[in-house]
């Protein structure tokens, strides 16, 4: 997709509202100069984050060949319970497509020795609505009608909602089979985040990681939701993009105009948002505008964040934790994991953010 010049001021735009004139400056000022290495050995884990799975394989690859005496592993057992390993001390890092709750922030006191846990993206993909029709690569999906079909309130595809905006389209009377994440999601929590607020009429639900309705067919993380949809013809689903290029992927409705995902389109619905305020110093919990009629952007996205401590009691834990952020939020980390997992990298501001919040990190 071509992005229109505004997309430039967009950019700026955004920027302008979570920057501060420090940073600013610092930016547009010297020649940026990398962090120098750090000397890390060991063994570290992580958990949680399915949507970030392979992209995360590709950062342990990546930085494991830079650092041989370092064995990273990660356990793609959902946002919800990474978050659930961090906060108990079990794991280095979380991955999660949801930020810290207040609730969250609060308990991560204990775990991150009187400090507290940090939210940091380092992963930006477009969830596509999925579905399983034969001969059908692409149906214009509002989101009125989304929440409709996975409310169960549109049973059949030849629906006159869903063909009033695909005349085009053999649409077949195949039932409709939806299937929701069973684990706690952070994709599950984006996906009604953006239907509560783009159709709140009909779907009159919260935003949150747990599927709100009862009953309906589910599996645990991204590959048990997507392998289902392959597995039945009619069934339709949410998922991290880049787990769907086999399937049909519906265009949602932007402004005036039906917009299909790209990493670029992703990219550009961060551009046009802005940074939570209020939260600790160096967390980039970002609040996506849902509502955004730029068709240029896709605003069914998931910013996926790196929750680290902002301090470690254990220097050895630190110093790891330091490196990784480092290497995953860099050109190189960001160019592996678009080459792995079809995501769109993170802006420069962002990298320089994580880099600051990584060499901000207290051992000790």
């Amino acid at each position: 997709m071509t992005l229109p010049s505004n997309r430039a001021v967009a950019v700026l735009a955004a920027a302008a509202l979570v920057l501060p004139i420090s940073g600013c400056s610092q930016m547009m000022g010297a020649t940026y100069v990398p962090p120098a290495p750090i000397e890390v050995s060991g063994s570290f884990a992580g958990s949680g984050s399915s949507a970030q799975e392979k992209a995360m394989a590709a950062w342990i690859e990546g930085f494991s060949a830079e650092h041989p005496g370092v064995k990273v592993s990660y356990r793609a057992i959902g946002s919800g319970g990474g978050r659930e390993e961090f906060l108990a001390g079990k794991v280095a890092f979380a991955g999660s497509d949801a930020v810290l709750s207040e609730d969250e922030l609060n308990a991560s006191a204990e775990v991150c020795a009187g400090g507290n846990g940090i939210d940091l993206p380092v992963y930006v993909s477009p969830i596509s609505v999925a579905f399983n029709l034969e001969g059908i690569d692409e149906l214009n999906l509002r989101a009125e009608v989304i929440a409709k079909i996975f409310a169960g309130q549109i049973t059949h595809w030849n629906d006159a909602a869903i063909a009033a905006d695909n005349p085009d389209a053999d649409l077949p009377a195949t039932a409709i089979v939806p299937v929701h994440r069973a684990d706690d999601s952070g994709t599950t929590e984006n996906f009604t985040d953006y239907l509560s607020q783009v159709a709140p009429a009909q779907w009159p639900h919260p935003a949150d990681g747990v599927w709100p309705l009862e009953g309906g067919r589910s599996a645990d993380g991204t590959d048990g939701v997507t392998e289902f949809v392959r597995a039945n013809p009619g069934a339709v689903t949410y998922a991290d993009a880049s787990r769907t290029a086999d399937l049909g992927n519906a265009a949602i409705k932007v402004g005036d105009e039906f917009v299909p995902f790209t990493p670029e389109a992703a990219a550009a619905a961060v551009d046009v948002s802005a940074i939570i305020e209020g939260r600790t110093k160096y967390d980039l919990a970002y609040q996506i505008d849902r509502k955004t009629t730029e068709s240029y952007a896709y605003p069914l996205v998931l910013v996926s964040y790196a929750i680290v401590c902002s301090r470690y009691s254990d220097k050895a834990t630190g110093r790891f934790v330091k490196a990784f952020l480092t290497y995953v939020s860099s050109a190189e980390g960001q160019r592996r994991a678009a080459e792995a997992a079809g995501s769109a990298p993170v802006s420069d501001f962002v990298q320089r953010r994580v880099e600051e919040a990584a060499r901000s990190i207290y051992l000790g």
